[in-house]
C-alpha cells in the first residue's frame, strides 16, 4: 500500500513542532499522541454545559477526574508541624458543590497561596485531580483549576463553545490544556482525508470528516456530538472490517488441499460406536466444517459453544474425517493440563480406533500422540517420529507443537482450543508446518457477542453449538453473602459433605495459590482496591484446603491443584479426582476449561467478587456434567449495593453464556476484549462501542465485502488506504495478517 504523500502531511506532523516539545513529550508519554492527526483523533470523554453542574455524588475512587463546580466555602487552616513548628503550617480547605453532592479540595504549604487568592465562595472553575478518601470523605489534594468567571469566559469560549469538552487526560495533563492544543491543531482538520467512498457517505447522509472533527471537538449543540459521533463511527467500524474484508479475500486466495473423508472409514467407524445419537446442532455445524473442508482454501472457522455443547466431540469428527483424507490433525490446547484431559478424553471415546499400528487396534484406526514440554525425552522422540512418519494421525499438544523441531507428515487441519489464550504468533507458526496452509477449527467456550465476534475474529466464519446433549443437567446458582450471613457458608459445607455423602464429589476454588504470596517482600506492595477495603488478600488455595481439612470438610478426602505444581503431580491430582479416589479438590483457575469429571456435582467459588462474570462461568461449568443435578456457590464477602454483588448476582440468575457475555462485556472496557486479549496493541476503537453499536457493525461489514470484492487493492480509494495505514498499526495489522 503506497501511501499519498502530498494529501496526508499536515495530520502527519509531529506534535512538538506545533506544540512544542515539552507539551508534545508529556502527550507522546502518557496518552499515546505522536501527530496531529493523533490528537484530533482524542475526542471528549464526555462534556459539561455551562450552565450546568456534574455529579459530584458519582465520582470514582482512585481515578483521575474533572468536574465543573463551585466554591462553596474556603477555609485557610494553621497548625503546628515537624517542618513549621511555629504554627506557620498552612492548610486550605475548600468545599466545592454542584447540586448532587459536595467536595472536599486540599491544598497545603505553599500551594495555598494562589488559591487562597483565588477559589473564593461563589467562583466556579474546573477541577481536576485524582479522587482520594480522607476521614471517610472523599476530596481531591492538590487539584489543578481553571476558573471559569466572567473574565475568563471569553478564553473559555474560544475553545470550548457552548459545551466544555472534558478529555480523558492524566494527573501530568489536565483536561483543559488538552483542549486548548486541539483548538491550536483544529484547522488542521480541513486537511483530514476521507476514508469514506462517497456513495456510501451521501447513501447514510453522514457528515464529511473534516466537520465531523470540527464538531466533536467545538459542539454548539447536542445534535452537533450525535452527528460527529454517528460519522466517526462508521469510520472506526468500517476501516476495521475493511481490513479483515481484505484478510478473508486473501485468505479465498490461498491453496489448500481438500480433504474429504473417504465412505465407510475412520469417521463411519467411530460414528458406530458413539453410545449416543449427535444433536441437531452438532450435525449442523459438523456439515457446515465439512463443507470447508472439502474446498481447495484453507477453512478459518470458529466454533463457539456454550459449556458442555460437544464442542470436543464436532471438532474430534472434523479431525477424523481429515485422518480419512490422508492428513494428520492437531490440537492445541492452552495449558498441560487441558492436554492431557483432552488426549485421555479423545483416546477415551475413540477406543480401539486410536490404537494404529498396536495389537487390537481396529482397521481403520490411527494412533493419536500427546506432546508437551515437560515429557520425557524418549516419549517425546517417539511422538515426534510418529508425527513425521505419518504414523501418528492425530496430535493433541500445548505450545510444545510449534517448536522448529517438530515436523509433520502432512499436517492437514490445526483445532485451536480457547483461542483467547493463544498468542496470534503461535497460531501462524503451526499454520505454517503444512505443506500448504492446512484448515484452521478455533473453538472457544466463553460464548462471543455476535459483534465482537465480527469485530475480533472478522476473518473467520462462525458456527454456534448451542444445545446442550440430552442427559446434562441443571446447574442451580447461589450468592453466598458471607460477611451478612455467615451462616449460610456454614450451609454451603454442609452442602458439599451430603453431596460426598451421596457418591458425588467438589471443587473448592481460590483466587490464589498461598505460601511465597503471603511474603511482601516477592508479592510487592500493591493492594487492590478490595484488599484495602477489606484489609486481607484473596483467599488461597493452600491456606482453605487446611482449614476445611481441619475444620468443616474434616475426615473427607482432599487434594490441591494450582498451576505451580510439578506437572507430573498435577496430572496423578487430576487422575485420582477423575478416578474418584478425592473426594473434594481445592484449586485455583487451572481447573476452568475442559476438566471434565461427571461425577463432580458441587462447586464452591470463594472470593467469587475477584472473578469475571465469563470466568465465573467457565468455572460453572465443571459441574453438572453428568446426570446428576449440579450446585454451584458464589461466596463473597462484597455487600448486597455493590456492582461486584449485582454481577453476582446476574450469573447466579442466568445459565446463558451469551447473556452473560453482553453483561461481562459492558462492565469491562471495549479494549480488553478487542485489543489486548488479542494482540496486545491498543484498541482503536474511540467512539465505537462494540454491544450498543450492533448495527453498525453489521452494516460496515457488509459495506466492506462489497468495497473489497469489487477492488481488492483499494486503487480508487486513497484516503480509505491512508486510513488502514494508520487505523491498523502496525502490531495490529500484523494480528490481522495472521487472523
Amino acid at each position: 500500500m503506497d501511501p499519498v504523500p502530498a494529501l496526508e502531511e499536515p495530520l502527519k506532523q509531529p506534535l512538538k513542532s506545533v506544540l512544542g516539545p515539552a507539551t508534545a513529550k508529556v502527550m507522546a508519554e502518557h496518552l499515546g499522541l505522536h501527530t496531529v492527526g493523533d490528537l484530533l483523533h482524542h475526542y471528549p470523554r464526555r462534556y459539561e454545559e455551562r450552565g450546568q453542574l456534574t455529579h459530584l455524588a458519582d465520582l470514582p475512587m482512585d481515578e483521575h477526574v474533572t468536574v465543573v463546580a463551585q466554591v462553596a466555602d474556603a477555609r485557610l487552616h494553621t497548625f503546628a508541624s515537624a517542618k513549621a513548628p511555629r504554627g506557620k503550617g498552612q492548610r486550605l480547605e475548600v468545599t466545592i458543590t454542584d447540586g448532587s453532592g459536595r467536595l472536599q479540595l486540599v491544598f497545603f504549604g505553599n500551594g495555598v497561596h494562589k488559591p487562597h487568592k483565588e477559589l473564593l465562595p461563589g467562583t466556579r472553575a474546573m477541577f481536576a485531580g485524582k479522587v482520594s478518601v480522607f476521614n471517610r470523605r472523599l476530596q481531591l489534594a492538590h487539584p489543578a483549576y481553571e476558573l471559569l468567571h466572567s473574565d475568563s469566559e471569553e478564553a473559555v469560549e474560544s475553545w470550548a463553545g457552548a459545551l466544555i469538552p472534558i478529555y480523558p487526560a492524566t494527573a501530568k495533563l489536565e483536561s483543559w490544556k488538552l483542549g486548548k492544543a486541539v483548538q491550536t491543531v483544529l484547522p488542521t482538520a480541513q486537511d483530514a482525508q476521507d476514508p469514506l467512498p462517497g456513495s456510501l457517505r451521501a447513501g447514510r447522509g453522514l457528515l464529511p470528516l473534516p466537520e465531523a472533527i470540527l464538531k466533536i471537538h467545538r459542539p454548539h449543540t447536542k445534535a452537533d456530538i450525535a452527528d460527529a459521533r454517528a460519522r466517526l463511527k462508521w469510520d472506526e467500524a468500517f476501516v476495521l472490517q475493511v481490513a479483515l474484508a481484505r484478510r478473508r479475500h486473501a485468505d479465498s486466495q490461498l491453496p489448500a488441499v481438500p480433504r474429504r473423508p473417504i465412505p465407510d472409514g475412520l469417521l463411519t467407524a467411530f460414528d458406530d460406536r458413539l453410545p449416543f445419537t449427535l444433536t441437531e446442532g452438532q450435525q449442523k455445524v459438523s456439515q457446515e466444517i465439512f463443507d470447508d473442508l472439502a474446498t481447495d482454501h484453507p477453512m478459518h472457522r470458529l466454533l463457539q459453544g456454550e459449556v458442555g455443547s460437544g464442542k470436543t466431540l464436532v471438532a474430534l469428527r472434523a479431525m477424523l474425517a481429515v485422518v480419512d483424507a490422508g492428513g494428520q490433525a492437531a490440537m492445541l490446547a492452552p495449558t498441560e493440563v487441558l492436554a492431557q484431559q483432552h488426549h485421555r478424553s479423545i483416546t477415551e471415546m475413540m477406543g480401539e480406533l486410536a490404537e494404529g499400528g498396536m495389537l487390537g487396534g481396529a482397521e481403520h484406526a490411527t494412533k493419536v500422540v500427546l506432546l508437551t514440554g515437560s515429557m520425557g525425552a524418549a516419549a517425546r522422540r517417539q511422538a515426534m517420529l510418529d508425527l513425521v512418519t505419518g504414523e501418528a494421525g492425530i496430535v493433541i499438544g500445548t505450545h510444545a507443537l510449534i517448536e522448529d523441531k517438530v515436523q509433520f507428515h502432512d499436517l492437514g487441519l490445526v483445532v485451536v482450543d480457547e483461542q483467547h489464550r493463544f498468542g496470534v504468533e503461535q497460531r501462524d507458526a503451526l499454520r505454517s508446518k503444512g505443506k500448504q496452509p492446512p484448515h484452521l477449527l478455533v473453538m472457544t467456550a466463553t460464548p462471543i457477542p455476535r459483534t465482537v465476534a465480527m469485530t475480533v475474529f472478522g476473518d473467520l466464519e462462525t458456527s454456534v453449538l448451542d444445545q446442550l446433549p440430552a442427559g446434562r443437567s441443571p446447574i442451580a446458582s447461589h450468592v453466598v453473602p458471607a460477611a451478612d450471613k455467615p451462616h449460610f457458608l456454614a450451609r454451603a459445607w454442609e452442602r458439599v459433605r451430603e453431596e460426598v455423602a451421596g457418591g458425588h464429589q467438589a471443587y473448592v476454588v481460590c483466587p490464589r495459590i498461598g505460601d511465597e504470596e503471603d511474603d511482601p517482600k516477592k508479592a510487592g506492595q500493591k493492594k487492590s482496591p478490595e484488599d484495602e477495603a477489606e484489609k486481607r488478600p484473596p483467599l488461597a488455595v493452600l491456606e482453605v484446603a487446611g482449614q476445611l481439612d481441619k475444620g468443616p470438610l474434616h475426615g473427607l478426602a482432599i487434594e490441591v491443584l494450582h498451576g505451580r505444581m510439578h506437572p507430573d503431580d498435577k496430572d496423578a491430582v487430576m487422575r485420582r479426582f477423575a478416578a474418584g479416589e478425592t473426594d473434594v479438590l481445592v484449586a485455583t483457575t487451572v481447573i476452568e476449561v475442559g476438566v471434565n469429571v461427571p461425577n463432580a456435582t458441587a462447586m464452591v467459588i470463594m472470593d467469587a467478587d475477584r472473578f469475571g462474570v465469563s470466568q465465573l462461568h467457565q468455572l460453572r461449568g465443571r459441574v453438572g456434567r453428568g446426570s446428576a443435578p449440579g450446585l454451584c456457590l458464589l461466596v463473597t464477602e462484597m455487600p448486597e449495593a455493590s456492582a461486584a454483588r449485582q454481577r453476582l448476582n446476574a450469573v447466579a440468575a442466568t445459565l446463558d453464556g451469551f447473556e452473560l457475555s453482553r453483561i461481562d462485556l459492558e462492565q469491562r472496557r471495549e479494549g480488553d476484549v478487542l485489543g489486548q486479549a488479542q494482540s496486545g496493541a491498543r484498541t482503536s476503537l474511540r467512539v465505537l462501542a462494540v454491544i450498543e453499536d450492533e448495527e453498525v457493525i453489521a452494516e460496515a461489514r457488509q459495506e466492506a465485502t462489497a468495497v473489497v470484492t469489487a477492488d481488492p487493492e483499494l486503487t480508487g480509494l486513497p484516503g480509505l488506504r491512508t486510513a488502514l495505514d494508520a487505523l491498523v498499526d502496525e502490531e495490529r495489522e500484523q494480528y490481522l495478517e495472521k487472523g
